[in-house]
């Protein structure tokens, strides 16, 4: 298959699986659901990207994307997880974050940005929390995209010098590959304590951009049972090779 044909058969696919996904805007606003959706991962790994497509047709009433800023005086005064609460969404809204209270799981502890009392007791208190989110009928959609040191350091080549992409380079950027253990490290620790039945992590190889943001919409419509999902014409079966729960043999 050429360059035009594979171009192609995204499109087509990627098309099919964004009507999916207004249908299941609809049935959450119909049904007045809460669905939070995590996008979490090394920097450069696709997060954007895979967000901008899933939201590019959505009803904007009904979805909102939440990437905060670096916490005021007074938000570091406060419980962590509180100036995420207020981000949670309401009846019939679907939330996409980009980066979440899991900050503190990676960046936080690698950038010396919290103490290791705090990151700590978010280890403990992450599961807590999202166990009362579940309780309460929150849907909770956990992804980390990972992507190789060597596809990063393109990328990250590519937003210094690309003059259109520099407003997306940070520290943690220029930092990201002279300090890959130590994000592997905390990355690893943040799947062991925060990997739970009712909010598993669902692991997104991101090395092929256009791939990674395919099977993440697959594995968010597969998860869903929405009237319309039978009349679909694209297929809800993972491809394993790019997209699977977290596994502790993994590490």
């Amino acid at each position: 298959m050429d360059s035009r044909e594979t171009k192609k058969k995204y499109q087509d696919e990627m098309r099919l699986l964004q009507i999916e996904l207004i249908r299941l805007q609809k049935w959450i606003q119909d049904q007045q659901l809460r669905l939070a959706i995590i996008f979490e991962g090394r920097d450069t790994a696709g997060k954007g990207g895979a967000i901008y497509r899933f939201t590019r047709y959505l009803n904007p009433r009904a979805m909102r994307v939440v990437a905060l800023p670096k916490p005021t005086e007074v938000e570091k005064g406060q419980w962590y997880f509180q100036r995420y609460i207020k981000e949670l969404p309401n009846p019939g809204e679907i939330v996409f974050f980009d980066r979440s209270w899991y900050n503190r799981a990676v960046v936080e502890p690698v950038m010396g940005f919290c103490t290791q009392d705090q990151y700590e007791l978010f280890l403990k208190q992450a599961p807590v929390f999202e166990q009362m989110l579940l309780e309460d009928g929150m849907i909770l959609i956990k992804f980390w995209f990972s992507i190789n040191i060597t596809e990063q350091k393109v990328r990250i080549e590519d937003r210094i010098k690309n003059p259109l992409k520099m407003w997306k380079l940070s520290t943690v950027d220029l930092k990201a590959q002279q300090m890959w253990d130590e994000f592997t490290n905390y990355k690893n620790q943040m799947f062991l304590h925060t990997h739970k039945p009712g909010s598993p992590w669902v692991i997104v190889k991101g090395d092929n951009k256009p791939v990674a943001r395919l099977e993440a919409m697959r594995y968010v419509l597969a998860q869903m049972e929405y009237p319309e999902k039978k009349d679909a014409g694209v297929s809800f079966e993972s491809n394993s090779e790019i997209i699977r729960l977290f596994d502790p043999s993994m590490i």
